[in-house]
């Protein structure tokens, strides 16, 4: 079976055929580290990694890039921010290293495939300026008053994701760059000068604490100019730079059709003069009581406070009960509902688990459970093969998980080849593409694991301090023969599992 996928590009399910027949390349536009990841976040995670992990399932390499904006004003908001545990950060780069250390360990809660690389915007901007240098050069970008856009007018195609007419296209940016474009509908490559205070203060809240002074962004050189670069040309420099000139599979959330993505074609196939991306998938608005999620709206709850609460796996049940480009909301309910699911298919994988390694499991001339094995593994696969149908590749596994129960509540001598097809359905599709933990590892255990491993440095350094240097290094001993690698820094410790 061929996977086909929903491509917004054309608005058609088309075949998936990869440049290289052997990998995929794949970007997924990351988050602007400015607050805590929530749950609407977590949705467009859990879909891009069961993609990822069916991609692999298939037998594709997948290189897998997934960016971090960490230059925007509305980290400089939150600069100077008084919590529990002190200020957020002194400067934008400690704000969003704050954040993003959230982030990564939010992902790993979760039970994600990490990416190849988590590229972030200061780490960039030689090939930014690289990009818009070069996109001035052609012609489809020009200088004004120290600021760079793109004439959107250059571009023939303009509005081809998007299916927007050029003459329909509205304003792009805020009121004060109008005068300085040529066409309303033109985008800010790099900005002059730095941080836009005005847009700092919007995004500044009354009810939170923060320090004296007025934060300000951090700026670079330029052949234009001191400035910061623009939203949309992050994207098209990070991408090629770790994934070449045109990407397979380019994903991120159906708000970002335009002008973000629509954007990120315009400027990147103009300097190329390649396509940007084969296939755009786009994952559907997840909304809490009909609004969309958003940090900005404040209608949200935060990733590690549902991990806390719920557990990874029914977590990743309740966001894998609609597929990706499915609109999803958020209730009680719905958790409930996923958290049931999850038990009744933990349930069946563990009673069938339970009946291998029993007297009663033999070979039988019986093979109607082994015949179900195979019927969920084929429902399974063409479901995935349709757009990543997760919703009905689901439904293979608890129609199986039903055949389980039936078989071990019915049968007088149970089936050991058709048990044995169950359990490695369960854990190579459930457990390896769907995401979830059969052993228990997952629900959070990760985070636990590293809040534990740091207790315990802490403890080591209070023994050094107290000049217990054996004690010291006996901890260390331990954590080592427990596979955490502990490297002692001018800083303090750190460690890797």
């Amino acid at each position: 079976m061929t996977l086909r996928v929903l491509n917004t590009l054309s608005g058609e399910r088309e075949a998936f055929e990869p440049a290289d027949p052997d990998d995929v390349l794949l970007y997924y536009c990351g988050l602007t580290v400015s607050d805590d990841p929530h749950l609407g976040h977590a949705r467009t995670w859990v879909h891009v990694d069961t993609i990822h992990r069916w991609l692999e399932h298939l037998g594709y390499g997948v290189r897998h890039v997934e960016n971090i904006t960490d230059v925007n004003e509305k980290i400089v908001a939150r600069v100077g921010e008084r919590g529990d545990d002190g200020t957020l950060g002194d400067d934008e780069r400690e704000v969003a290293a704050t954040f993003i250390d959230r982030l990564l360990s939010d992902m790993r809660s979760l039970n994600l495939r990490r990416a190849e690389v988590y590229p972030r915007v200061t780490e960039h901007v030689p090939e930014i300026i690289d990009l818009v240098e070069t996109l001035v050069e052609e012609g489809y970008a020009y200088e004004s008053d120290g600021s760079v856009y793109f004439d959107v007018t250059e571009f023939p195609e303009y509005g081809k994701l998007s299916n927007q007419r050029l003459d329909d296209v509205e304003a792009q940016g805020p009121a004060d760059e109008r005068a300085e474009k040529r066409n309303a509908a033109d985008f800010a490559l790099w900005k002059a000068g730095g941080v836009d205070a005005a847009a700092v203060e919007e995004h500044r809240d009354d009810d939170r604490d923060y320090e004296a002074g007025s934060p300000t962004g951090e700026t670079w050189e330029s052949p234009w100019g001191e400035g910061r670069p623009g939203w949309h040309i992050e994207c098209s420099a990070m991408s090629t730079t770790h994934l070449g000139e045109t990407l397979d599979i380019h994903m991120g959330g159906r708000d970002l059709v335009f002008p973000h993505h629509e954007n990120e074609i315009a400027q990147s196939e103009a300097a190329t003069g390649e396509p940007f991306a084969r296939y755009w998938l786009h994952a559907d608005l997840f909304e809490m009581d009909d609004e969309k999620m958003s940090s900005s709206l404040g209608n949200f709850i935060p990733v590690h406070e549902a991990v806390d609460r719920f557990g990874t796996d029914p977590l990743r049940m309740f966001f894998l009960s609609a597929s990706y480009n499915s609109t999803q909301t958020y209730s009680d309910a719905a958790i409930e509902e996923a958290i049931e699911r999850w038990e009744r298919l933990e349930t069946a994988h563990d009673r069938a688990t339970d009946a291998l390694a029993s007297p009663d499991a033999r070979t039988t001339a019986d093979s109607a459970l082994g015949d179900r094995a195979d019927e969920a593994r084929e429902a399974f696969t063409g479901a995935m093969n349709d757009d990543f149908n997760t919703r009905e590749a689901l439904a293979a596994l608890f129609d199986l998980a039903g055949a389980v129960n039936s078989h071990l509540d019915d049968a007088d001598a149970h089936d050991y080849r058709g048990l044995r097809a169950a359990v490695e359905t369960f854990e190579d599709l459930g457990g390896g593409v769907m995401g979830f933990d059969f052993d228990g590892d997952a629900d959070g255990r990760a985070t636990l694991a590293d809040e534990l491993v740091e207790l315990v440095l802490e403890v080591r350094e209070e023994e050094r301090a107290a000049g217990n240097y054996e004690r010291a290094d006996a901890l260390r001993d331990d954590l080592e023969a427990l596979g955490v690698e502990v490297q002692d820094t001018d800083d303090g410790p750190t460690y890797s599992l």
